[in-house]
């Protein structure tokens, strides 16, 4: 009886992590911050996205649409990049590989991996390149944002600082309760 009871208390303990998973809405927006200087960096390696799962053409409805275009007009920024997209995170860590523009030579104009984790906070490990190509094709510039071990709060705009380049990035989720209103007669 007393193996029942342990194996019980086991079960409601480790139950809830095995299904953690839950459906997010990620949206991230990549801007390069015209006042900061550019600093050009190596190409990204050949190996870039490291077998990251590629994000490809799935989308979501954006959210930050009238925070970009706020960017768009200040001429102290350039968005580079505006992605959103629904992903299962949970306590193992997903790799997702990030491209926009036409592929070269296995390069493209915007590539990068984003590394997200969910804990109380979620973990977020980003690296981006941008990439200028000779008439050939060939990589001739480039332009690396690196951000390791972020912490971040969910279903709050988050602002990652790489110097001239720096991203905005909105984790929320699509499954947890929302706040409701409290009832009519209970505001008097």
């Amino acid at each position: 009886m007393r193996v029942f009871r342990i194996l019980s208390l086991l079960l409601v303990v480790l139950a809830p992590s095995a299904f953690a998973d839950s459906l997010y809405q990620v949206e991230m927006v990549l801007v390069r911050q015209n006042a900061e200087p550019v600093i050009n960096s190596r190409a990204a390696p050949e190996d870039w996205d490291a077998g990251a799962e590629r994000l490809g053409d799935r989308s979501s409805p954006a959210r930050l649409g009238t925070i970009v275009d706020k960017l768009r007009a200040d001429a102290n920024y350039t968005v580079l990049a505006h992605k959103a997209w629904e992903q299962n995170l949970g306590e193992q860590p997903v790799k997702i590989a990030i491209t926009d523009g036409r592929e070269q030579f296995g390069q493209f104009p915007l590539e990068g991996v984003l590394s997200l984790q969910l804990g109380r906070f979620t973990d977020i490990d980003a690296d981006f390149w941008i990439n200028q190509f000779d008439g050939n094709g060939s990589v001739i510039a480039s332009e690396h944002l690196a951000q390791k071990d972020v912490r971040t709060k969910n279903n709050q705009l988050n602002y990652l600082d790489g110097g001239h380049l720096a991203l905005l990035i909105k984790i929320t989720s699509l499954t947890a309760k929302q706040p409701s209103a409290p009832p009519v007669d209970f505001q008097d």
